[in-house]
């Protein structure tokens, strides 16, 4: 089953070319299913091609999305057109408004890993979207900084500053084969990171409920599980395209910044050579398990979300 977005939306043509199954407003209603809510809160600034990565993994499932774009109310992006954000994208106040529920939620990560929590000029209004997510969302994906922050506001957590920056391809250890959400999950997989900051397992283990899936010893935890708040935590970036390494490495390279080249990506880790994506099935795998889990244990009367609450299982 296809995603729904809308058809003008940049993701749409690029899906499409790709072989997701795509469709727009009037072929779902044709449908005589309950599509899954989906909403993503984008932080990231260059919107577009986050939207890409994410509808992308998303609509990979049998089952039909309803995909919804929120932005923060006051915080404004620099790197998308405006035209765009005003077509797409609804401020949190307005869905905070209409009392709107949803079967998912994904939380994107952010470039403002430095600042503290407190001097991030929208985290107000983020903890208030945190516990919004409590009575409106039946499931949460929180992704690398946003991840970072939810596991802080829910748990005190908190993210360390590296002395160099994570940057490359990983590999990650299945530390619970067990677990629904790493269905199919091979014992080893190899995950992207980009970040300066870490999340530390000892911290990990000393907050109540939280279950670390997906573990690397070089780059620490990556997939947390938080059954009471039906969340889930990644560090790293399973959403990443072939090329994102790339365009953040060059960039850098470009900018006279101090970057290694990113570990365990090129061919003989050789710049010149084309980079390999060697995570995209375990990519498909675990946010096609998310969904999975979402279908099979949101209520269908999407009003009872908060209400008649059943846990995801980790």
């Amino acid at each position: 089953m296809p995603i729904k977005i809308p058809s003008n939306l940049p993701a749409y043509d690029v899906l499409s070319r790709e072989g997701v199954m795509v469709m727009d407003e009037d072929q779902a209603a044709r449908q005589d299913i309950r599509p899954l809510r989906i909403a993503m809160l984008n932080l990231m600034p260059k919107k577009i091609q986050t939207e890409n990565q994410f509808a992308r993994l998303i609509g990979a499932t049998p089952l039909q999305i309803d995909l919804h774009l929120i932005r923060m109310s006051e915080h404004r992006t620099k790197n998308t057109a405006a035209e765009h954000m005003a077509s797409f994208y609804r401020p949190f106040s307005e869905v905070l408004a209409s009392d709107e529920k949803f079967d998912g939620l994904i939380i994107t990560g952010a470039p403002i890993e430095h600042l503290d929590f407190e001097a991030v000029t929208y985290w107000e209004e983020l903890r208030q979207i945190f516990e919004w997510t409590q009575t409106h969302v039946h499931s949460t994906f929180g992704v690398c900084w946003g991840g970072m922050a939810m596991i802080n506001h829910f748990h005190g957590v908190q993210k360390h500053m590296l002395p160099h920056k994570a940057f490359g391809c990983f590999k990650h250890r299945n530390m619970k084969p067990s677990s629904p959400l790493l269905r199919g999950f091979s014992d080893e997989c190899v995950i992207p990171v980009s970040r300066w900051t870490e999340m530390r397992q000892d911290e990990i283990d000393a907050a109540d409920g939280l279950n670390t899936l997906l573990y690397s010893d070089e780059v620490g935890p990556c997939l947390v599980s938080d059954r009471a708040h039906r969340a889930l935590y990644i560090f790293n970036h399973f959403e990443y395209d072939s090329d994102t390494l790339k365009q953040e490495y060059d960039r850098d390279v470009a900018n006279y910044t101090s970057i290694n080249v990113p570990c365990n990506y090129y061919p003989d880790d050789d710049p010149t050579q084309p980079p390999q994506n060697r995570w995209r099935s375990h990519a498909h795998l675990l946010y096609g398990n998310w969904i999975s889990e979402i279908y099979e244990t949101t209520p269908y009367d999407i009003d009872k979300i908060g209400i008649e609450q059943t846990d995801l299982r980790a």
